[in-house]
């Protein structure tokens, strides 16, 4: 994490809590200061967002004082340096010993609790650095912006704008800490960039080099940004949803100033109140003046209709915890979503406003937003990875043509390891592509799974494992070499991976692949590539091609 973003999170809990932090459980080891404070800051980095601010648990689980200190000190620091089979990575390759011996004492003490961030303080830090009218008029560069790739530089708190025809950096600019997506403009002249640390910023790539126009922070912790994209609505407004506070604001498409907020705490679908029901992931909708918004904790969708800010109207669909990331069928009119602790994904009807489906999956599904094809015998599918689960699950999507497949998993793919986090295709592409970065085996982790669509029907075909991470040529490091996120270019003919170190101090990489060949292409190396994770293709990102 930047130095300037630990210092504001941890300024700020200070002064909502009287300069100290939560008082020890009852039974609990002691940390000094300062070990607590730097432990505090890897929780936030590396934990929060699976075990929550609170550490009530989601797609991690409940990391309170009353279920740490059964564990204890000794099995907690096992957990943490070797990781676990439900999708947990081991940690011994990113912290040090101690680090991980003040981790295990911190989860065993009560939880600090963040100050709440609302119109005010949003206000106070939203910046509009260039005027909508002092930008450019027309495209001041000679770059396709439609194959550029915004890819998250992970642990540099900044954004790399990569030239997808040169494989050239066009442009580095700083954003926020880990920026966990990218989305484009309706008109893909923009990219948003929401940072892990609520920071959101809106670059311009009509410049020579690609320029932050407008700054927001949201929140204390973030995940997800869309704009409006309904005919007629176009980038009119931007919505940001928060894990910290748990809430999503309304913004001015083009200067991001915060117009509206509104907290998403509330009733669970167990008919529980909950404190921090963070909002995971959003998506804009084609066929209504909608953005479809799931809150994590609650198990809620909610269908939020922008066509009348001031007299807001949401249409709340309850479904299942713990919502996570999720995309677009072929059609674009059902969005399926992992709710990954409760083992299923939720199918919404964007058209006629309700519950489609929830289908049982393998545990932990983890899609990123998902691969649609057409299965030689089931049909359109949509596919998903899993955390916890060594497969790749297969819904059917196509309730007209193929009503006997449809909303199930009709097949389950075999992966080369559990712990997957992305799972992707392209329409021009006969390959669906799989990772499993957060295995603790070296090799399992810095490879990817290839299968042949056209071959899915044949009990003969096998798929491939290809070690992309070799391909890299990095030198040895003590950590392992994690290859994660595929991503097409705009043509589909290559597939684009991250080769993630987990350390800002040792060299990473992006392999590209010829997808029809499944060999190697290029590597792009650069001092400025600081842990690479993310990349989102502009043309792919624009129009929800995966």
């Amino acid at each position: 994490m930047k130095k300037g973003v630990s210092a504001f999170i941890f300024t700020a809990l200070a002064a909502a809590m009287g300069s100290a932090f939560a008082a020890p459980a009852a039974n609990a080891p002691s940390l000094t200061k300062e070990a607590k404070e730097a432990s505090a800051k890897i929780y936030f980095e590396r934990c929060a967002g699976c075990h929550g601010m609170l550490r009530k648990g989601a797609t991690g689980k409940n990391l309170e004082p009353a279920n740490t200190q059964k564990l204890g000190q000794g099995r907690l620091e096992k957990i943490l340096t070797y990781g676990t089979e439900g999708g947990m990575p081991n940690f011994d390759d990113i912290l040090s010993k101690d680090e991980i011996k003040n981790m295990a004492t911190y989860i065993q003490q009560q939880p600090d609790v963040p100050p709440e961030w609302g119109m005010k303080e949003m206000k106070a830090n939203w910046k509009v650095h260039v005027p909508v009218a002092e930008r450019p008029t027309k495209q001041m560069n000679n770059i396709n912006l439609q194959n550029v790739f915004s890819t998250t530089l992970r642990d540099s708190g900044e954004v790399a704008l990569i030239d997808g025809d040169t494989k050239k950096i066009w442009g580095i600019v700083k954003t926020g800490y880990a920026v966990h997506i990218s989305r484009t403009s309706a008109s893909g002249r923009y990219v948003y960039v929401i940072g892990r640390d609520g920071r959101l910023d809106l670059i311009d790539m009509w410049f020579e080099k690609p320029t932050i126009v407008a700054t927001l922070k949201a929140g204390l912790e973030a995940r997800s940004v869309d704009t409006s994209k309904f005919k007629g609505w176009e980038d009119k407004y931007a919505i940001v949803g928060s894990y910290w506070p748990p809430q999503y604001t309304i913004l001015d498409g083009m200067t991001l100033e915060p117009l509206k907020n509104v907290s998403t705490r509330g009733i669970t679908v167990d008919g529980e109140y909950h404190q921090e029901p963070r909002v995971a992931s959003i998506v804009s909708s084609l066929i209504k003046p909608e953005w479809v918004v799931t809150v994590k904790e609650s198990g809620l969708v909610k269908l939020v209709d922008y066509s009348d800010v001031k007299n807001l109207k949401e249409t709340t669909i309850e479904t299942a915890k713990f919502l996570h990331d999720g995309g677009w069928d072929a059609t674009k009119r059902y969005f399926l979503v992992a709710a990954n602790a409760s083992n299923k994904v939720v199918v919404v009807d964007t058209k006629e406003g309700k519950l489609a489906a929830l289908v049982d999956t393998k545990p932990k599904p983890h899609p990123g937003r998902g691969a649609n094809f057409v299965h030689p015998k089931f049909g359109p599918v949509w596919s998903t990875s899993h955390l916890g689960s060594d497969v790749i699950s297969l819904i059917g999507t196509d309730p007209e043509k193929h009503p006997q497949y449809a909303w199930k998993v009709v097949a389950e793919l075999k992966n080369h390891g559990s712990g997957s986090l992305f799972v992707k295709t392209h329409p021009k592409s006969n390959n669906l592509w799989a990772d499993a970065p957060l295995m603790p085996e070296k090799d399992a982790a810095e490879s990817v799974t290839v299968y042949s669509i056209d071959q899915l029907g044949n009990p003969d075909a096998k798929p491939e494992v290809i070690n992309v991470a070799k391909m890299a040529g990095l030198p040895e490091t003590k950590g392992v070499k994690r290859v994660v996120h595929a991503e097409y270019n705009e043509k589909g003919d290559e597939v684009w991976f991250s080769v993630w170190t987990g350390n800002k101090t040792e060299p990473s990489a992006i392999v590209v692949l010829d997808d029809k060949t499944r060999k190697f292409k290029t590597v792009i190396k650069d001092p400025k590539l600081v842990t690479p994770t993310g990349k989102f293709n502009i043309h792919n990102t624009q129009h929800d091609v995966y």
